[in-house]
């Protein structure tokens, strides 16, 4: 009842007399905008290109990190001694499910200010720092999920250009975007084809990245393409913050 309310629903965006008369917004007279926590937006990315796992309850899972950083930081326990990623569907659970390591948690969950649970948190911080770019556009898991989205994007998103890229829009953002951001996003498609088209190597590398398999059946020039939208919607400022 208080998600499907007029209050809650209302827009994020505030004008000078709100700011001015209540700037905490404690009347409750604009919507709450924040960024996902550190799970969501990982789970945010996986829902929008097909790939999260939907399955309740069961072991943790350790999904892709970079090597080498369990043996950095030494460890007593041999069996904790070298990180081994899952494979197959434990690669998409649910963050909830990801296994935690306090010594070493998951790189991407911490840039994105998740507690390494050395100690009770009753509040997380909510910082704003360049390495969040790095993860979303370079970790193997937004990048797979990017490649996986432009399948999508090609299997579902309808016949026409602008249908896939209104299709990609709402399936990261969850609204309608306007006809200047189908342009845009349309531009950065026809750009990345024509790169891709000269240099068909940078495609094949793009479409590598994770264990999800590619397509075949599809022009894997295009899905590249429609990865680097994709890869540009999943880093849109409302991909990862609520409004």
């Amino acid at each position: 009842t208080m998600v499907m309310s007029g209050t809650y629903r209302q827009a994020s965006v505030q004008n000078a007399d709100q700011v001015k008369s209540d700037p905490a917004n404690i009347l409750l007279a604009r919507g709450p905008s924040k960024r996902l926590s550190a799970e969501m937006i990982r789970d945010n990315a996986l829902a929008a290109s097909g790939l999260l796992v939907e399955q309740l309850g069961g072991a943790s899972v350790k999904p892709y990190q970079p090597e080498g950083l369990w043996i950095e930081k030494g460890n007593f326990s041999h069996e904790l001694l070298r990180y081994k990623a899952d494979e197959g569907d434990s690669l998409y659970r649910r963050s909830l499910y990801t296994f935690v390591k306090r010594t070493s948690p998951h790189p991407a969950m911490v840039a994105f200010d998740a507690p390494n649970r050395d100690i009770c948190t009753m509040k997380r911080e909510s910082t704003n720092t360049p390495l969040q770019a790095l993860v979303l556009l370079n970790d193997p898991q937004f990048v797979e999920a990017a490649r996986v989205m432009g399948q999508r994007l090609q299997a579902e998103g309808g016949e026409s250009p602008d249908e896939k890229i209104t299709y990609g829009f709402r399936l990261a953002t969850g609204r309608m975007p306007s006809a200047k951001e189908v342009d845009i996003l349309e531009n950065l498609f026809t750009g990345a084809k024509d790169r891709f088209s000269q240099k068909p190597t940078q495609a094949d590398s793009l479409l590598a990245v994770g264990e999800y398999p590619v397509e075949p059946n599809l022009d894997q020039v295009e899905t590249a393409a429609r990865a680097m939208v994709a890869s540009t919607l999943l880093n849109h400022d409302e991909a990862y913050t609520k409004r």
